[in-house]
């Protein structure tokens, strides 16, 4: 089984489009709970460009499942996220600029930070784990940063043209194996749709998957819970493959 992880950012995105009080992110979260997601991500930007402090109060209030919240090693986010407790975070670069993540962390670069944030982790027993690029030197780096997990970013997978898509998936194979190798739990998320979700899930490695952007969108058309049931289906049919399918 891959636990699927329901991101429900752009919930709260469109609530603050509007700047009503609805739709609800918590609500959604709620649902998509009921609807069998093992968890729920949440990014609390510095920007607050969707999720918000009262919502983040609100979700792990809520949430009964596992709450992952991905914030910037700021400490900032290291100060709410040890008042909050979420379950797990997930460390994303983070710049205002930016539509949406666009890699993965400079793990070297960001060192100082990151142990900052690990030893809080450690301290308060908080899940770490680092959203990097599909590079076998960064997952070595982030267990050697005392990361339980892995996320690695599948966005450059997703939005490769066909001929190149296959080097792209050869990369992120190669990532999860050795994350897998050296004890830890590997995920995955970024740009996944139903349709690019097969090849990922077929993985051996991967055991879990963050998706939101998408799945949000299909939930616009055809509800939260066909949503969901959606990826589900299409993740089996990667797990399938598992067996030499």
């Amino acid at each position: 089984m891959i636990r699927l992880h329901v991101n429900i950012d752009h919930v709260a995105t469109l609530r603050n489009a509007r700047g009503t009080a609805y739709p609800d992110p918590v609500l959604a979260a709620e649902l998509a709970e009921l609807a069998g997601a093992d968890g729920i991500t949440c990014h609390l930007r510095e920007d607050r460009r969707h999720i918000r402090d009262g919502d983040l109060d609100r979700l792990r209030a809520s949430v009964s499942t596992l709450l992952n919240l991905e914030m910037a090693a700021t400490e900032e986010m290291t100060a709410i996220a040890a008042r909050v407790h979420p379950d797990c975070i997930t460390l994303v670069p983070e710049r205002r600029e930016e539509r949406t993540t666009e890699g993965g962390l400079d793990v070297a670069g960001t060192r100082a930070a990151i142990e900052r944030v690990a030893a809080m982790c450690a301290r308060e027993r908080i899940k770490l784990s680092l959203f990097i690029g599909p590079e076998p030197a960064a997952v070595a780096a982030s267990r050697d940063l005392g990361a339980a997990q892995v996320e690695l970013h599948t966005g450059d997978y997703c939005h490769a043209a066909p001929p190149d898509r296959a080097s792209e998936l050869a990369r992120l194979a190669a990532a999860a194996e050795r994350g897998a190798e050296l004890g830890l739990e590997v995920a995955a998320g970024h740009g996944l749709t139903r349709h690019h979700v097969v090849e990922i899930a077929a993985l051996p490695a991967i055991v879990e998957l963050n998706i939101g952007h998408a799945l949000i969108a299909d939930a616009l058309l055809l509800g939260l819970e066909r949503a969901i049931a959606g990826f589900r289906e299409a993740i089996d049919r990667g797990l399938g493959r598992r067996g030499g399918d």
